[in-house]
């Protein structure tokens, strides 16, 4: 969600669940320098055997109840839906959605954006068109950012950043003039990823992947969107905010594109490119 020197873009409460076999996709685990972690570490800080993350996962989040518990299960459960999504939509629209690789991180890693670290938060590369997931930032929207936290904060985080990957295979991801402020195109590009984030959570239940997707785990998301808008964290940070120098938008501006998605379930409804203010 936050920027990355040289072209980096930057599920429970309410009675959510997952349900059936979580089916893998295209996801690395990476630990400190950027290779793969031997033995490989869960998203929940446990170790596991050395093999490899598809077996893992397959074999220890095979049942609704399993992926419900634990973190690491539910976040591939996301992935998988997410890219569902996608994949249903471009087809019924004539055209092709590319899954876009997921590498989840602790420490720092290397990218086709160049190398990263858990400065940076969760982002897309378009590059490599991978997203990148640190995996302290959970309890960093928690601990740092004020957020509530939740299943589906982190599914809002993870949606997020697939929808940049659905501005880059759409030609709506245009890093070489993302100028910064409340009317910049890059705000409006973070909003729009928002927005898409919301047309998942409205077709969530239809993958097949989740249940019981509830009004405070929309609450949750919202919660989320909020505590990571800009005017929230340069009040909290620098004691005053400044429009001038957003990249994501505010608070309010994120919550209400994020809302527009959810209700309409349309990605056609995400413009924010139109108009005088996003």
């Amino acid at each position: 969600m936050r920027g990355l020197p040289g072209g980096g873009l930057a599920v429970g409460g309410g009675g959510l669940g997952v349900t059936g076999l979580v089916i893998y996709l295209l996801v690395s685990f990476l630990s400190g320098g950027g290779g793969l972690a031997g033995p490989l570490e869960n998203l929940d800080g446990s170790t596991v055997s050395e093999a490899p993350p598809s077996q893992v996962l397959r074999g220890e989040c095979r049942k609704g109840a399993q992926a419900n518990a634990r973190q690491d299960c539910r976040i591939v459960v996301d992935i998988n839906s997410i890219q569902s999504y996608w994949t249903s939509r471009f087809s019924a629209e004539g055209h092709q959605y590319v899954p876009a690789k997921t590498v989840f991180f602790t420490g720092s890693t290397d990218t086709g954006c160049g190398p990263a670290s858990t400065d940076v938060g969760p982002f897309y590369c378009p590059p490599d068109m991978h997203v990148y997931i640190d995996l302290g930032f959970f309890d960093e929207l928690r601990t740092r950012f004020g957020a509530r936290g939740g299943p589906f904060a982190q599914a809002y985080v993870l949606a997020h950043e697939y929808g940049h990957h659905v501005q880059d295979l759409t030609g709506n991801l245009d890093t070489s003039s993302s100028g910064t402020g409340a009317q910049g195109r890059s705000v409006r590009t973070e909003l729009q990823a928002d927005c898409f984030a919301g047309v998942w959570a409205n077709h969530a239940a239809e993958t097949g992947f989740i249940v019981g997707l509830g009004a405070a785990d929309i609450s949750d998301a919202l919660d989320a969107a909020a505590a990571v808008g800009d005017d929230r964290i340069q009040s909290e940070t620098q004691g005053q905010v400044n429009p001038e120098t957003w990249t994501h938008g505010s608070s309010a501006q994120r919550q209400n594109w994020f809302t527009v998605g959810y209700r309409t379930g349309s990605p056609g409804a995400c413009n924010t490119f139109k108009g005088t203010s996003p």
